[in-house]
């Protein structure tokens, strides 16, 4: 595990030598957290394709354009500096998930989650389990995952209603670094997916995939 985590560092370190001065290396890998419960995890398919290009095209990053899925139990998850997440229903995380998915976390990892809609109550259940020190913390506009590249000063935006409530970004922070990122009541990865999935207007797409951007960002960084 510690071999891991120092795999994981060196590659973050790597990358954000690529954006800062442009150094040449191999493309990195994002990819999609598969876990068990019977949500649907794959849901949003177009979505992290269309985030990578546009970030690849807006944020210097030079990330390979086709993601996978990595399971949340899986050793192999130390191989990405950030795994996205989302779904509609149930999640469920063994305690070894659990464990694996911290460790990936305090070692360098960054987990998004995406609320699609009826994630809110079993996600938090989860991360307890992950985390039973930690709560999930609205998090400020003047953060700067608001404040990448793409500047959002009233914080978190709103792509697609759900409950008519005011979008809010949550965190979770570990020794006072971000470690997750939680959009509730925005559901930034409809934004991400193709426009013709639901009709957005593209000023909303374009919000959605700035966000995202600034997210990869700040992970790729912190």
């Amino acid at each position: 595990m510690l071999i891991n985590s120092l795999i994981l560092k060196l590659k973050k370190l790597l990358l954000l030598l690529f954006i800062g001065f442009s150094v040449q290396i191999s493309a990195q890998k994002v990819a999609v957290l598969k876990y068990n419960g019977g949500g649907d995890w794959y849901s949003n398919p177009t979505a992290l394709p269309n985030l990578i290009s546009f970030a690849n095209e807006n944020s210097n990053t030079q990330i390979a354009k086709d993601p996978t899925s990595v399971a949340v139990g899986s050793v192999d998850l130390f191989n990405f500096p950030i795994v996205f997440m989302t779904g509609h229903g149930n999640v469920f995380f063994t305690n070894k998930e659990a464990l694996n998915l911290r460790n990936y976390l305090i070692s360098g990892g960054f987990l998004h989650i995406s609320d699609n809609y009826g994630l809110d109550k079993y996600i938090r259940r989860e991360l307890a389990k992950v985390f039973p020190k930690l709560t999930l913390l609205e998090i400020p506009s003047n953060h700067p995952i608001y404040n990448q590249t793409f500047i959002f000063k009233d914080g978190l935006p709103k792509i697609h209603e759900h409950d008519k409530k005011a979008p809010q970004g949550f965190g979770l922070f570990y020794e006072g670094r971000l470690i997750c990122f939680y959009d509730y009541e925005s559901d930034l990865s409809d934004g991400w997916e193709d426009a013709s999935i639901h009709n957005n207007p593209e000023e909303v797409r374009l919000k959605a995939l700035k966000m995202g951007a600034n997210i990869i960002e700040y992970a790729f960084k912190n």
